[in-house]
């Protein structure tokens, strides 16, 4: 979800909110957009790196004090970016599995002493923010194609002529990430604050975290599929997660929606999906029930949502339809089927053009050479009333 979206449907239907929850807040744009309007947001998602960042993007830090740290590190880049020249053999680089299939060795030098420098940091804010800048950089480094949504390997002529700039691409991600912390702490002007939680809203919704009836607005973008069949979340972030040894990235995709497979053979509550699901399983049973499986754990977390959210405040999600074998998943027709199961009323629904995603146009997702379908090149926004 891009920033600018979420702006908007705070600015229709967030007037005089106090607090906003996103229950799949990914890297927490749409705490930092209530932030900006004085409103306390609160997010929670499964991907221990996707929290990471959310919490480092809405902490605000001293700059003067930042600056000391930036400073700190030009010295340090500085003298082992010649040791490494000379082949220093005192760094010592990390273990862990296929680690000189995504990187080469040079690589692998100079991420370890970008490591070891963060890994001396005492500051917390500081290194949180330090580590954010290094996954990316992780990723930049690493011997993956470009412009991919999973893993996937350069083909063998591009890795070979492959040499990083690790240092370079690290103080440029710094660098940009201190204007943007620059840039929103002159834009938040109030004591708002977000805090990032970890709890799956498929299982509920802990009166501990969350009051029911508490909520001013939900604004999210829920993922639109299995993590295996459709965007891999876990497995996007697994080589920054090895690097800075958080929890290993397969466990984060089957903890996800769809994970765990159902028996049931529908959802009384969605016609819509019904209909979908018959077509499916005309052509692919098994692949008819890991779709149902998704919207199985969806529409429990939305259960649950439903239940934080005051009466008449809005609930506003973000949406995508794929398509699995050539038939078109209508998500936003099934979210308000399940809201309204929920006692909530259609506002609209709102359809943007994407005008550019990480995603490829097409993919071949029947796995036949020369077949490709065309990937999701619109989103919906489909924005529900809670009146129950």
């Amino acid at each position: 979800m891009i920033p600018q979206i979420a702006e908007k449907l705070l600015t229709k239907y967030g007037q005089g909110s106090q607090t906003l929850f996103d229950p799949y807040c990914g890297t927490g744009t749409s705490l930092v957009e209530a932030n900006i309007k004085d409103i306390n947001a609160i997010g929670t998602d499964l991907n221990p790196l996707a929290r990471l960042i959310a919490k480092a993007k809405t902490t605000e830090l001293d700059i003067q004090v930042l600056n000391l740290y930036l400073k700190d590190f030009n010295d340090f880049a500085f003298q082992f970016r010649i040791k490494i020249k000379e082949n220093n053999k005192s760094i010592v680089l990390p273990d862990f599995k296929n680690i000189d299939f995504w990187f080469n060795k040079t690589a692998q030098q100079k991420l370890s002493v970008i490591k070891s420098f963060i890994d001396n940091i005492q500051h917390h804010e500081i290194k949180q923010f330090f580590l954010i800048a290094f996954s990316e950089t992780i990723r930049e480094s690493s011997l993956t194609k470009k412009g991919e949504f999973k893993l996937v390997r350069m083909p063998e002529e591009t890795r070979e002529a492959f040499n990083p700039d690790c240092f370079g691409i690290f103080l440029s991600k710094l660098s940009r990430n201190k204007q943007g912390l620059v840039e929103f702490s002159k834009i938040k002007l109030n004591g708002a604050t977000s805090m990032i939680k970890d709890f799956n809203s498929v299982n509920g919704i802990p009166n501990s975290e969350i009051d029911d009836e508490s909520i001013d607005i939900v604004v999210t973008s829920p993922p639109y599929g299995d993590s295996r069949t459709t965007v891999a979340y876990g497995q996007y972030s697994r080589l920054s997660n090895q690097w800075m040894g958080i929890e290993d990235a397969n466990q984060v995709d089957n903890n996800l929606m769809g994970g765990n497979k159902t028996t049931d053979k529908k959802i009384d509550q969605s016609p819509a999906l019904n209909q979908t699901i018959e077509k499916i399983a005309k052509q692919d049973n098994k692949r008819a029930k890991e779709v149902l499986s998704f919207f199985v754990d969806y529409k429990n977390s939305i259960d649950n949502v439903s239940q934080k959210l005051k009466v008449n405040k809005h609930s506003c999600y973000v949406v995508g339809n794929r398509t699995v074998k050539g038939i078109q998943i209508p998500m936003h027709e099934i979210t308000k089927d399940f809201y309204e199961s929920n006692g909530f009323t259609h506002k609209e629904t709102i359809i943007r053009n994407i005008p550019n995603k990480r995603m490829p146009l097409k993919n071949s997702p029947s796995n036949v050479r020369g077949r490709k379908s065309s990937t999701m090149k619109q989103e919906y926004i489909v924005v529900m009333q809670k009146t129950k």
